[in-house]
């Protein structure tokens, strides 16, 4: 059997009681290391399971798969996710390799950023479709993006942003050269993500186009979320950009249309109490 067995988001102790168990029935555990991290490494992992963890990464899912379902013909496997397997980022490919071999599988769900986000007072039936920011370079800086919040906004829905992330990845002279030579990770913020928002709508500007969003549109800048360090800050976007949340991982909401239980919450997570009122207000004048 291959189960696929979501960590959640916080520490080696959020795995379910259920997962825990087939974890430690099973005779092989691979850790999928590229899509998302916990707070903790790996070796705080094997601490608390008592088990031997493989990092599983990229190459190994995308391109070797079959060193993972090998064992799963007459084994019990472990395939271990950060958040929720078919949460932010899922793993469908692994599964239908696994069924074209014959071998049955198992998903053990967990929270993911998708439900968590729920935390910072949003309603999770009010938001639209969850787009990815990735990071720019000095020669691609793509925008599809863009489009989907406009949707969003123009529906009165959030934006959830999931933020990009680099680990274990080459530069592109490495890859020419065929060296297996690796930069360090790194994390988007949602700072980063900001300015690179603020961006592309100075150049909407620029062209004359309505613009999906502002600098003074209302954003949600989360960091860690289900870690004891989680941080959420409510504020304008031009504050957002300028804004540092700490360590990764970060997420970022555009806001739609607040309804006021949301506004109530939102209230205990703004930056600025006097500008949050004075947009309330803008909202609501008799309140």
């Amino acid at each position: 059997m291959l189960y696929l067995i979501g960590l959640g988001l916080g520490d080696v102790k959020d795995i379910t009681v259920k997962g825990l168990e087939v974890l430690k029935k099973s005779k092989t555990v691979y850790l999928e290391a590229y899509t998302s991290i916990l707070t903790v490494g790996k070796e705080a992992l094997e601490e608390f399971y008592e088990r031997e963890v493989i990092l599983a990464d990229r190459e190994m899912v995308e391109q070797d798969s079959n060193s993972i379902l090998e064992d799963a013909v007459e084994n019990d496997v472990a395939f271990l996710v950060v958040g929720d397997p078919f949460g932010a980022t899922t793993h469908t490919d692994i599964v239908l390799r696994a069924l074209q071999k014959g071998i049955p599988y198992k998903v053990i769900h967990n929270a993911s950023i998708l439900n968590a986000i729920g935390c910072c007072g949003l309603q999770l039936y009010r938001f639209g479709e969850t787009v990815s920011i990735v990071f720019w370079t000095s020669d691609w800086k793509p925008e599809s993006f863009y489009d989907k919040i406009e949707t969003n906004r123009r529906k009165g829905l959030h934006t959830l942003c999931l933020l990009d992330l680099k680990i274990k990845e080459q530069s592109v002279e490495n890859l020419i050269k065929g060296k297996k030579i690796f930069e360090p990770p790194r994390f988007m913020t949602a700072s980063c993500a900001a300015q690179q928002l603020l961006e592309i709508i100075a150049k909407k500007q620029s062209e004359g186009t309505d613009l999906a969003y502002t600098e003074n549109t209302v954003c949600v800048g989360l960091a860690r979320i289900g870690s004891d360090s989680e941080t959420i800050i409510a504020a304008p976007l031009k504050r957002i950009a300028t804004y540092d949340l700490g360590k990764p991982l970060q997420s970022l909401i555009i806001c739609g249309d607040l309804h006021p239980v949301e506004l109530d919450m939102l209230s205990y997570f703004a930056e600025d109490k006097s500008w949050f009122n004075e947009m309330r207000h803008s909202l609501n004048p008799d309140v």
